[in-house]
């Protein structure tokens, strides 16, 4: 288990094991000692760091702050404030790409052992660990600068987002549940994008972000079942290499049933409208659908699940979202 969740890495699906099975021998190898930044020189160095962190995933990490941002403005004025919303993006790309930095950094070794893990920038010698915590740092200034610009609250809860993205990768090494790590950290998202925009707390927020938080923690326990042999002969810790496979999918159902509950508690306590129940229906189906494609003794279709159908998941509820809003009448 090697924290993908936080990005949605299995994105690069069976391209990432491709990589990997090409890849392996030498990477394996590699390790801490494999060559610092080879080839990393000017833009290829950029080009590297921004693999590194599948820049490109930022996508999937913010409809659910959207969600939170303009259900906000709905409530406080009932018009879209394009500035906050902006800097929200902002602020959710630069904790994002921080967070995968950190993690990739802080798990190089355990990902050299992993023939799945082991083409990753680091462990192969394509960006240094030097380049790629100036990467994390320059990241985490842009996260901390859009706080700053958004309201004093934010900045002063900014380090509470940090924390538990760096507490994550060492997670493994000390506890069987890091899944629940993950969760805490990605449940702060949407509360935060709440805050961005009233610059006040609010319970409301609270409720979608634990949705959040339970999702991404049931679908890394999905994930974490293909590291399950790797993980058990290197000592990394999580759910499936502890309790198995099957109890892992089991805990995977359960969280899923509770984030539609949460999702359910949060459209009745904001008075949702018909597009986003109609949404709420269709991300209901896609859970459906997600675990009847993954069984413990077959994990063929592992990434259809994690990749596939969570990023839809977060999109079609975003997009019905937006239209209830927009339906009830939120102005532009």
């Amino acid at each position: 288990m090697s924290g993908d969740a936080v990005s949605g890495d299995a994105a690069t699906g069976g391209g990432a094991r491709a990589e990997a099975g090409a890849r392996t021998e030498s990477g394996a190898h590699a390790g801490a000692g494999a060559p610092e930044g080879r080839g990393e020189g000017g833009s290829g160095g950029v080009r590297a760091f921004l693999r590194l962190v599948m820049i490109e995933h930022s996508v999937f990490a913010l409809p659910f702050a959207y969600i939170a941002a303009l259900s906000a403005m709905f409530g406080h004025g009932g018009t879209v404030l394009w500035r906050e919303l902006l800097l929200v993006t902002v602020a959710m790309v630069g904790m994002r790409t921080f967070a995968m930095a950190a993690n990739r950094i802080i798990d190089r070794e355990i990902d050299a052992r992993n023939p799945r893990t082991a083409g990753r920038e680091l462990v192969t010698g394509a960006l240094s660990v030097r380049s790629a915590w100036a990467g994390a740092l320059v990241a985490l200034a842009v996260f901390l600068g859009a706080c700053a610009l958004l309201n004093p609250l934010c900045l002063v809860l900014a380090p509470v987002a940090v924390v538990p993205m760096v507490v994550y990768p060492y997670g493994k090494r000390f506890t069987d549940f890091p899944h629940a790590i993950l969760g805490l950290a990605q449940a702060i998202g949407p509360i935060g994008a709440w805050i961005a925009v009233t610059g006040a707390w609010s319970w409301d927020a609270v409720v979608l972000g634990l949705a959040v938080g339970v999702w991404i923690g049931g679908f890394d326990l999905i994930f974490g079942c293909q590291d399950v042999a790797a993980d058990r002969a290197h000592g990394v810790r999580s759910v499936p290499a502890r309790f198995g496979i099957a109890a892992a999918l089991y805990g995977a159902r359960g969280s899923h049933v509770v984030t539609v509950a949460l999702l359910v508690l949060f459209g009745v306590l904001t008075g949702t409208g018909l597009f986003y129940w109609l949404g709420l229906l269709i991300v209901t189906a896609a859970f459906v659908y997600e675990h009847s494609i993954v069984r413990p003794g077959d994990l063929s279709r592992l990434n259809r699940a994690f990749f596939t159908v969570n990023g839809f998941i977060g999109i079609a509820l975003f997009v019905c979202a937006l239209l209830d809003l927009v339906v009830r009448g939120l102005g532009v």
